[in-house]
């Protein structure tokens, strides 16, 4: 829907653009699959989904990076490409987070204004380019090629042009310095998807993820949002504790993501 809103239903291989297919059944959609600019297959089939995977690959003719959706459906997407022999990059059934935001929790370290959350500045776009790179690598799986440095620069500066990131600032021996990062990768008037949630590895343990991203909450929230949505691995339990102690609750849906390694 995020990608609709940016984009329309025109596909140019522009950023956020892509092609769609539905399933329609007494003319209501009961299926839809797009293909993005990125490679991206993402799913919301829960009948149908053979037919519209297949239908919107062959007509996107794009290349395939990944899938994602809820979690069987991108097993079964996988299977109905035909695409198990592909060499896999990332594989995971994700736990899907859901926040309310009049229940959102703001750390007091937030509320005292011993740190401060914000959106970048335009000095400061190299440094969560190279920090955007860092998560990509560690989270994702990727390597770090020019081409990554390039996808990460490119999406650092859409998000600074939507106004879409934040960045925590706290003192640090006298002088303010960036600590923690989070972005959303989806945002409509109601409802945002937090995504790129990153704090460099030394200054972890700090309390710095959960107010960067309570301060982007509450910036979201004066603008009429009412909801959040995450999702992250099962194995990375620092990161459930933190989106848990800002009110963050499981649905009991798992989100699968899947990534295909890069024939570059």
């Amino acid at each position: 829907r995020s990608n609709l809103q940016a984009a329309g239903l025109v596909d140019g291989n522009q950023r956020f653009q892509g092609t769609y297919v539905a399933a329609i059944e007494d003319e209501k959609i009961t299926a839809v699959a797009a293909h993005y600019w990125n490679g991206m297959v993402v799913v919301q089939a829960p009948v149908y989904l053979e037919e519209v995977v297949r239908a919107v690959v062959e007509k996107s003719k794009r290349a395939i990076s990944g899938i994602t959706g809820e979690a069987q459906q991108v097993k079964l997407t996988r299977k109905a490409l035909q695409l198990e022999n592909r060499q896999i990059q990332l594989n995971d059934d994700e736990i899907l987070f859901s926040l309310a935001l009049d229940k959102l929790q703001i750390p007091p370290a937030l509320v005292s204004g011993k740190v401060e959350c914000r959106h970048p500045l335009p000095k400061e776009l190299e440094l969560l380019t190279q920090w955007k790179v860092a998560y990509c690598v560690e989270t994702l799986g990727d390597e770090e090629t020019p081409s990554l440095v390039a996808k990460c620069r490119q999406g650092i500066e859409s998000s600074q042009a939507q106004a879409r990131h934040w960045v925590l600032v706290a003192e640090n021996n006298g002088e303010n310095n960036l600590v923690s990062y989070c972005a959303f990768n989806a945002g409509l008037s109601d409802i945002v998807q937090i995504g790129g949630v990153y704090t460099p590895p030394f200054l972890r343990g700090k309390g710095y993820a959960k107010c960067v991203l309570a301060g982007a909450l509450l910036d979201a929230k004066s603008q009429g949002v009412y909801q959040a949505l995450l999702f992250t691995s099962k194995n990375n339990l620092a990161a459930q504790a933190v989106y848990r102690k800002i009110g963050f609750q499981e649905t009991g849906e798992e989100y699968g993501l899947l990534l295909f390694k890069s024939s570059e």
